[in-house]
């Protein structure tokens, strides 16, 4: 059996509702297949215990994510994952990411902040998906990997994945 264990990062500085950030947080961890259909979300209980939130923002979290096909609750048993918004490719054992991490550790080398690399991330993704082209226009992969970034934003999820007794 596979245990996943999930913890949700509330940024209460960022202006955007708690609700909204577990439904961003969660919507990325299927986007990279950290979460697979068929994985249980922390109970609304375990959420207010490790994030320091209301429990109702949680369930309100997990309806936004059932309305959207995303997740199904078990009465008794919990919220599971119904679906994955993940590609393949962008999960985070691709060549992609591998890159897109690397590019990370030379940005960082270089003395970019974090709100620098996220406004060139998006002004980059900005360029790449207005014209509605999904072609990299770049050095090869570059403009690719700019856009995984897209998918892996700022977030505070993290998860980990274990194999159960």
């Amino acid at each position: 059996m596979v245990v996943v264990i999930v913890e949700y990062r509330i940024d209460r500085r960022s202006g955007v509702p708690a609700f909204q950030q577990i439904v961003q947080q969660t919507k990325q961890a299927l986007r990279l297949g950290v979460l697979v259909p068929g994985d249980r979300l922390p109970t609304a209980k375990d959420v207010a215990e490790t994030s320091a939130v209301n429990p109702n923002t949680t369930l309100k979290a997990y309806r936004e994510l059932e309305r959207e096909g995303l997740v199904e609750p078990r009465p008794g048993q919990g919220t599971f994952v119904r679906r994955t918004l993940g590609r393949v490719d962008a999960g985070t054992d691709s060549p992609l990411y591998g890159e897109l991490v690397t590019w990370m550790s030379k940005a960082a080398g270089a003395g970019l902040e974090q709100e620098d690399v996220a406004a060139l991330v998006a002004s980059a993704m900005e360029q790449q998906y207005a014209a509605g082209t999904k072609a990299a226009t770049g050095p090869a992969g570059a403009t690719g990997a700019t856009g995984a970034m897209g998918a892996a934003g700022a977030t505070g999820f993290t998860t980990t994945r274990s194999t159960g007794e």
